[in-house]
């Protein structure tokens, strides 16, 4: 064990219910005796910097974090479930309703809390290394802030109140001492502000993507503290009257009952100073061009569908204010693509690494709008009541569903976003090796077809539907055609987008305003006209049996809502948004509806199924605390 002479851990062990500090820091060479060993020059500082990026949830392991396949959004088939190979089931088990203290799914607590006693090791310590200039260390203190917020912030919105630690314990600490309240979210939102407002001025407006990326800059700092602030106004936190007599161990209300308006005010402030930073660092909504691939002339069709799924994916999408670094997407990919066909190598993506198993649900497709902009229930011209009946699939689809397909009227009209998003039976599938538009593979996913259910494996999509969107286009079968598995083109996982703050920003002006305006309108409009709709104000106006929705801020608070949920699909904001809102009762206490996947003809497969009726009260808007560190601090 290390011999450190500052600091003593046991009060973060009693706090996290662990009982041993034995595997404390990688960054320490066996042997070294002291931390301060570490810190004798700028290599090893820098080392540990790098290392407290290590705590960081993988937003991009569907299995392992608790944004991803928690609720309503991607379904886990039952035989994938009940004999779970390679994944861990714990985001099916909390969508299932069996979330437990005894065993708490998803504990971040003591991983996080690690995360931020490194951070103040880290603090403590780098006044030490000597061979660094002084901007230089004020960058990395800023960074170790920025990042000791992060984590605050993170468990905040798991857990609800959690104890702040500013500092880690004097070796001559009590057990008493150590054993932390929780604190009110009110408290914990203004040090987390504090932090960032401390790190902002001196972390850089430009991160370097080439040797960089993923390091926190202004634009980064800056947008955490515009999430953390809209989490703060949001209806969990902001109001709820659902907590009132939720006290700490001295008496101290948690979550504040009363609805404070200025909440909103400095949430719109901060996200006009993240999207300003953003834009000063050079990102911008991304758009896809011809250029990106010299083997083939797109349509305007297939390029409006690369600009919706590049924005997540691809490399040179500077629309990307902050991502994960360093960590694999192949198995998200996998577990999101659909399996296809390309001319003679029938099996190539019914390989083990092609499982299907993130199968978006039927509530998901219903949620993109029509073609017109609106919401498939509220268009004119949509016939919504029959929208699960078949017909055949027309010319004028040829870049979304293969002519002359028989599929659901569900699939027909709507906008490109549902088309680049999501896959389905009889769909067009650019890329995954075919590069030319006028060829496009097309998914077949009715049983014992390529894409549909097979008798010998458990990975196929529950609902019919696949996660197009998390597919990187270059990701294709082995050059040779023969044997092998899929080659994945690896991307860095994006944890805030412009897109992002622009919504946010929409969704804080709204609330501060007693009818929207044209400013509100501006920042969920540039999104849309990205994805080739009209502004909300026309859209509605025009198509909508509720002309006036955009008029008024409840509407216009749904439409904003549900604006993020299409636009960041599958992205791992959907829950956390639905839980800040206080909607996820809404959304997950109904069954869970996909596609008649185990039938292989035409009239069986287009029946809905109920997968499963979900369950969810409203002890499930905050995350449990394992039963073990109840235990170790009662406090």
């Amino acid at each position: 064990m290390l011999k450190l002479k500052k600091t003593i851990f046991s009060g973060l062990i009693l706090l996290m219910g662990m009982h041993s500090c034995n595997d404390f820091l990688d960054i320490v060479p066996e042997g070294v005796p002291s931390i301060e060993t570490v810190f004798e020059n700028r290599s090893g500082a820098l080392r540990f910097l790098t290392s407290l990026y290590s705590s960081f949830p993988n937003v991009n392991d569907f299995s392992g974090h608790p944004a991803q396949i928690t609720g309503d959004e991607a379904w886990i088939n039952e035989d994938a479930y009940n004999t779970p190979i390679g994944f861990n089931p714990a985001g099916a088990d909390v969508a299932r309703g069996r979330q437990a203290v005894d065993g708490a799914r998803f504990n971040y607590w003591p991983s996080l809390y690690i995360g931020i006693r490194d951070c103040n090791v880290f603090l403590e310590e780098i006044d030490g290394p000597r061979d660094m200039t002084e901007t230089e260390r004020r960058q990395w203190i800023a960074e170790a802030k920025a990042l000791k917020a992060y984590y605050h912030f993170f468990l905040m919105r798991q857990y609800g109140p959690i104890p702040i630690i500013r500092e880690n314990f004097p070796v001559s600490s009590e057990p008493e001492d150590v054993r932390l309240d929780r604190k009110p979210v009110d408290d914990v939102v203004d040090y987390i502000v504090q932090l960032i407002d401390e790190a902002l001025p001196d972390l850089p407006v430009l991160v370097d993507r080439d040797t960089d990326l993923g390091r926190i800059g202004k634009a980064v700092a800056a947008a955490i503290k515009a999430k953390i602030l809209v989490t703060a106004a949001s209806p969990l936190f902001n109001g709820n009257s659902d907590y009132a007599g939720f006290v700490n161990a001295k008496g101290e209300e948690l979550i504040n009952s009363s609805f404070d308006p200025a909440k909103w005010e400095a949430a719109a402030l901060a996200c006009r100073e993240a999207i300003d930073l953003a834009e000063a660092a050079g990102h911008l909504l991304f758009q896809f061009e011809n250029a990106f691939v010299p083997e083939a002339e797109l349509s305007d069709t297939t390029l409006l569908k690369m600009t919706i799924r590049g924005s997540f994916t691809d490399a040179n999408s500077n629309e990307v204010v902050w991502a994960t670094t360093g960590r694999t997407v192949s198995e998200a990919q996998g577990r999101s693509m659909a399996r296809l066909l390309f001319g003679d190598f029938k099996d190539l993506f019914a390989l083990r690494t092609v499982t299907s198993l993130h199968a978006p649900t039927m509530r998901v497709a219903e949620m993109f709008y029509s073609s017109n902009g609106v919401p498939i229930d509220e268009d004119v011209n949509y016939d919504y009541n029959d929208r699960f009946s078949t017909t055949k699939a027309g010319d004028e689809y040829a870049y979304y569903i293969l002519p002359g397909f028989t599929t659901a009227k569900l699939h027909l009209n709507r906008e490109a976003r549902f088309y680049a998003s999501l896959g389905f039976d009889g769909n067009r599938w650019y890329g995954q090796g075919e590069l030319d538009d006028e060829i496009t593979s097309v998914v077949r996913a009715k049983a014992g077809e390529t894409a549909g259910v097979q008798t010998t494996n458990n990975d196929y999509s529950a609902t019919g539907y696949f996660a197009k969107k998390l597919a990187h286009y270059r990701s294709a079968p082995p050059a040779s055609g023969a044997g092998g598995t899929v080659n994945y083109v690896d991307y860095d996982w994006p944890i805030i987008r412009l897109a992002d703050l622009y919504l946010l920003y929409a969704e804080a002006l709204n609330e501060t305003k007693a009818a929207p305006d044209g400013e509100v309108y501006q920042w969920i409009d540039i999104i849309r006209q990205r994805a080739g709709l009209e502004g909300v104000v026309e859209s509605w106006s025009k198509f909508s049996t509720r002309p006036t929705k955009p008029t008024t801020k409840e509407g216009m608070r749904d439409i904003i809502h549900q604006e993020r949920m299409i636009e960041l699909v599958f992205e791992g904001q959907r829950t956390w948004d639905l839980l800040r809102w206080k909607r996820a009762a809404e959304f997950r206490n109904r069954p869970i509806k996909g596609w008649n996947i185990h039938a292989s003809a035409t009239a069986g497969y287009y029946n809905v199924q109920t997968l499963f009726q979900q369950s969810f009260s409203l002890k499930d808007y905050l995350f449990p605390l394992e039963l073990n560190t109840i235990l170790n601090n009662p406090n």
